[in-house]
């Protein structure tokens, strides 16, 4: 078996609400593998978008570790954080989170920009993309001029242009419509299986759920079930 990415060793979260104490995610242990298509699936409030935020270094846990590649992310301060993030990680986010005033492009390069990508480089690599994701056309539009689809497949763009070690998706059909969704999958799934490009998911949508080769069932913040599926 290989070495995995990422591995989680007992870990909780625990929020607090008015004063309350929540507990998220309990005692959580498991590993992820270079190009798995995995689902992290559950009901609303089971803990699946918080057990991807501890994964992708935007929250630290209550209790427990996550390792990267066999490094704590304990160990890391805010900086190095931020560089990780930046170096190994895109996030497909269920509102998008497009930057308004950006066309397509300029949100893919944007990524690239932060991470000191020289500009014919930078502009070249973005529109490679854009024609692989179908959405070239759309390069000098903003978000507001696009659809749903089209936004999700501009953020897909900006997630995969950096060559990550790994995406994290949260709820990434929630609002598209069914067949809108399944041609994402259907984009994602060819990532995966083309470009070894390892995808994480957090989804209660049945066609999610239905497309990863490896779910894993939270309720009440345990691991309920984690099931392989042999490959088609």
């Amino acid at each position: 078996m290989n070495q995995p990415i990422i591995r989680v060793e007992g870990l909780e979260k625990i929020y607090e609400d008015n004063g309350v104490p929540v507990q998220a995610l309990r005692t959580i242990d498991t590993g992820f593998e270079r190009g798995e298509f995995t689902v992290i699936a559950g009901p609303s409030g089971s803990g699946k978008t918080t057990l991807l935020n501890l994964l992708g270094a935007l929250d630290a846990p209550s209790a427990g570790r996550v390792l990267f590649e066999g490094t704590p992310l304990s160990e890391l301060n805010k900086a190095q954080l931020a560089a990780l993030r930046l170096k190994h990680f895109g996030f497909i986010f269920q509102a998008y989170n497009l930057i308004p005033v950006f066309s397509a492009l300029e949100n893919i390069e944007f990524v690239l920009t932060l991470q000191g990508i020289p500009d014919r480089e930078r502009h070249r690599r973005s529109l490679e993309v854009m024609k692989e994701l179908g959405i070239d056309a759309l390069a000098h539009k903003r978000p507001n001029q696009m659809s749903g689809g089209q936004q999700q497949r501009v953020a897909v763009g900006r997630a995969i242009v950096t060559n990550p070690t790994i995406i994290l998706a949260d709820e990434p059909t929630a609002n598209l419509d069914s067949a809108t969704g399944a041609a994402l999958l259907d984009l994602m799934t060819h990532m995966n299986l083309e470009h070894g490009i390892t995808f994480l998911f957090s989804s209660h949508d049945p066609q999610v759920i239905e497309r990863g080769r490896r779910v894993i069932r939270l309720h009440d913040g345990r691991i309920e079930r984690d099931e392989l599926r042999p490959a088609a």
